[in-house]
């Protein structure tokens, strides 16, 4: 057996153990029952191929590829799987890191979980309603609560507010 087999053979061990361990903690990041609950088929139905793969599979989309990243309107943003409102407009900040950023969630809105993967143990950020997954929140954030919670654009819509 020469070094490349070797190096293969482990590599292809490595894979496999983060393979099961992302297996058993991806798709369940936030398992549970949720207040809005669907079918994978209904998800599939409901959500766009990118809403899909990063509110129901953990994925994560481009940086710089959301217009929410830029949105400096009034208002609200909400979770693109049930609407719940998660975060406000007031509590959102450039990051400089290509996504939305915001200092805070709406009390209640969302929940966490731990996420262990290639990139290391990192907060995971889910809806509270139904479970999809919004990004991370990261100890790097401005005052007043020190805390960035990076967003996934796609998991989000702005709902601006309605001029008085």
């Amino acid at each position: 057996m020469n070094r490349r087999y070797m190096l293969l053979g482990g590599a292809a061990v490595l894979a496999g153990g983060q393979a099961i361990l992302s297996s058993s903690l991806s798709p369940g990041h936030a398992a549970g029952k949720f207040e809005v609950s669907r079918t994978d088929a209904e998800w599939r139905r409901l959500l766009t191929v990118a809403q899909y793969n990063v509110l129901r599979k953990h994925g994560t989309e481009r940086p710089g590829s959301s217009p929410l990243d830029h949105e400096g309107r009034t208002g609200a943003f909400v979770c693109a799987g049930c609407d719940l409102p998660v975060y406000l407009s007031a509590d959102k900040f450039d990051s400089g890191t290509g996504w939305p950023s915001f200092t805070r969630p709406i009390a209640g809105a969302v929940a966490t979980s731990v996420d262990r993967g290639w990139l290391g143990v990192r907060t995971e950020v889910h809806c509270r309603r139904c479970g999809g997954h919004l990004g991370h929140v990261f100890n790097d954030g401005p005052k007043p609560t020190g805390l960035r919670y990076c967003m996934n654009g796609v998991a989000l819509k702005f709902i601006p507010t309605k001029p008085s």
